[in-house]
């Protein structure tokens, strides 16, 4: 008994960890930029939003933080934390730590709804709209074939998910073919690499609430994923109905990857490596890797914008930065893992 209070007293403790950092990444963030703002300046312009304060900073540095950095900086952390968490349901539901949370097809629905945009030459907010609408389309196509198949396969729900992907994928490229190619196809390529330099005000109001909608669900459910893992047969004896369960975590976990990629475009890798690390740091427990997956993420993405707002005068596209830093961290969590393994 005391060494179970003991364990979860240690894993609340990196939680509390996980956040701290998360808070520190976020307020370095606010900072950073080709426009640097000091601490000092950054907490009294902050403060005077609640409490009127004598103003002793520019009015150019108000404007760089709450209309610039702000949106883009809370997106960055939304979707960090949803795409991680998104991830780390695709991983637990399917058992398999290689699955992201694309592997129903959202993500490639949701580029050819923003593609299906930018060809027709269409609004901003029409193309978040399409993109939106055809990721949760691609996986809604998914689940249906899996009813009308009869499977009862997991497998067989991926391997569907894998061909509807390809097909979104395909369409992609057909429309970066027969597309203009002095505005649409680099227009459509640059939104494929995935970038927060857009994100305004409209957006936090459109994709963040739905994200928060698909993570609610997720987190109140969490302690069902780990009864999930004793298999169906333990887990209807225990009063869970995996089948029901799927369906739910599934639509939630799809909410958040349409709308995350809806606004930012692809953003591969996050999803991936973040859950493997939250399980590296804190175990499988789902009541805990949930959280802390959630917390990583917003950091790990946070950090990477970062970088992509820092590297170069023409800013890198977040996608690109983080399939090089993604792919390298993940070999070396491959490379743990089946060492812990063979020990």
């Amino acid at each position: 008994m005391e060494m179970r209070q003991s364990l979860s007293k240690h894993k609340k403790i990196i939680l509390l960890g996980t956040i701290l950092l998360f808070f520190i990444v976020l307020i370095v963030s606010f900072l950073l930029g080709k426009y640097p703002i000091t601490l000092t300046d950054f907490l009294r312009a902050v403060i005077n939003k609640i409490i009127p304060l004598e103003q002793t900073w520019s009015t150019q540095v108000e404007t760089i933080l709450f209309k610039i950095r702000f949106p883009r900086i809370i997106m960055a952390a939304v979707i960090g934390s949803g795409i991680s968490v998104a991830g780390a349901t695709y991983q637990a539901l399917f058992q398999n730590p290689m699955i992201s949370q694309d592997i129903l097809g959202a993500s490639q629905g949701a580029a050819f709804g923003a593609a299906v945009g930018l060809f027709f030459s269409l609004t901003y907010e029409q193309v978040i709209s399409l993109s939106f609408f055809f990721g949760l389309l691609a996986v809604a196509v998914v689940l249906l074939l899996n009813r009308w198949l009869k499977s009862k396969s997991v497998l067989n729900m991926v391997l569907i998910g894998m061909m509807i992907g390809s097909l979104f994928s395909s369409a992609v490229s057909f429309l970066k073919l027969v597309g203009d190619p002095t505005n649409t196809l680099p227009a459509i390529t640059y939104w494929l690499m995935g970038s927060l330099s857009a994100i305004k005000m409209q957006d936090l109001h459109f994709a963040v609430p739905l994200i928060l909608a698909g993570m609610i669900p997720i987190f109140l459910l969490r302690w069902r994923l780990n009864v999930l893992s004793l298999g169906e047969e333990e887990a209807l004896s225990l009063g869970v109905n995996s089948r029901q369960l799927r369906i739910v975590l599934i639509t939630a976990a799809t909410l958040i990857t349409a709308a995350a990629v809806s606004v930012s475009g692809l953003i591969g890798w996050v999803g991936l490596i973040v859950p493997h690390f939250s399980r590296l740091v804190i175990g499988n427990d789902h009541r805990y890797s949930i959280p802390v997956s959630a917390v990583l993420g917003g950091t790990f993405l946070l950090f990477v914008d970062d970088f992509s707002r820092l590297l170069s005068t023409s800013e890198i596209p977040i996608g690109i930065l983080t399939s090089f830093i993604g792919a390298p961290i993940f070999l070396i969590l491959i490379a743990k893992s089946t060492r812990a393994v063979n020990a």
